[in-house]
């Protein structure tokens, strides 16, 4: 009895800040939109029988899909060396690694997006860089598509993994890897038979926490793809805000939140049946 009282505050909060607004959503997604544009008060599913059954939908579903999750692994990728390189530094720089590791996190987002659009555009860096060498005979498209895309959203996404990884890495017990060395095993084949599946839960932990913040980006897909890429963030912006249907908006922010919800339940699940790894057992 106790314990809930102590929670809540924090509950109440949650209500507040989340479930109530959430609610709101969910009744709107429920209204009709009339021939005029209006939104009309009603309780019908049209709203979300029209998106299932839109062949754009599912269209802009498999796309973010896609995005998120090649976006995510490059990510965990490209993070597991830097979260390696961290763990094995000595304990006066891990710390200070670390923080250089998730600095970006201290950037806003939308910045970050504006440096990687002159670092990218027509007559960036890389373009000037390419032609400069002749590699190129000119300008390569790597914005307002979804190259351009993949990029800044793997660059937002790394910190997060790294985070994750750091979490998972710093449980794993040094002495296997030390006995692997020992019974002659270089450090490729200690990495790989013995680092890299102690680290497999922490790196499906990273690439799902990294999936869903990939789904729900919408400043990346928007500036990165210059209009030209269409995922479900944009899209609902783009049904709330110019074609004013709200109804509409709502019920595919219901379904991509309903989608959400069953992901970071997933991940809950691998957490439970993958707490952690034998090394962390080693007395």
């Amino acid at each position: 009895m106790i314990g809930w009282l102590l929670a809540a505050p924090a509950l109440a909060v949650l209500a507040l800040a989340f479930v109530w607004p959430m609610a709101g959503l969910f009744r709107i997604s429920l209204n009709r939109t009339t021939e005029t544009g209006a939104m009309e008060a009603a309780v019908t599913t049209d709203s979300y029988a029209r998106l299932v059954g839109d062949d754009f939908t599912r269209e802009l579903v498999l796309n973010t899909l896609t995005l998120a999750a090649s976006s995510a692994a490059i990510a965990v990728a490209l993070a597991l060396p830097i979260a390696l390189l961290v763990r094995g530094a000595s304990p006066r720089w891990r710390g200070l690694l670390a923080l250089a590791a998730v600095a970006p996190l201290l950037v806003s987002g939308t910045a970050r997006l504006v440096g990687w659009m002159a670092i990218l555009g027509d007559q960036g860096m890389i373009n000037a860089l390419l032609t400069g060498m002749g590699i190129s005979t000119g300008p390569l498209a790597l914005i307002n598509n979804w190259t351009g895309v993949r990029i800044g959203l793997v660059e937002s996404l790394m910190p997060y993994a790294v985070l994750v990884l750091l979490a998972g890495l710093g449980r794993l017990d040094p002495k296997l890897e030390e006995a692997a060395a020992t019974l002659g095993a270089n450090r490729a084949r200690t990495f790989l038979r013995v680092t890299l599946p102690l680290a497999a839960p922490a790196l499906l932990a990273a690439w799902l926490l990294t999936l869903v913040l990939g789904i729900s980006a919408f400043i990346t897909p928007r500036l990165m793809g210059g209009g030209r890429v269409f995922v479900l963030a944009t899209e609902i912006y783009d049904l709330a805000l110019e074609t004013v249907d709200w109804p509409g908006a709502a019920a595919l922010a219901m379904l991509l939140l309903g989608g959400l919800l069953a992901l970071m339940i997933l991940r809950g699940v691998v957490a439970a049946f993958f707490p952690g790894n034998r090394a962390e057992k080693t007395p």
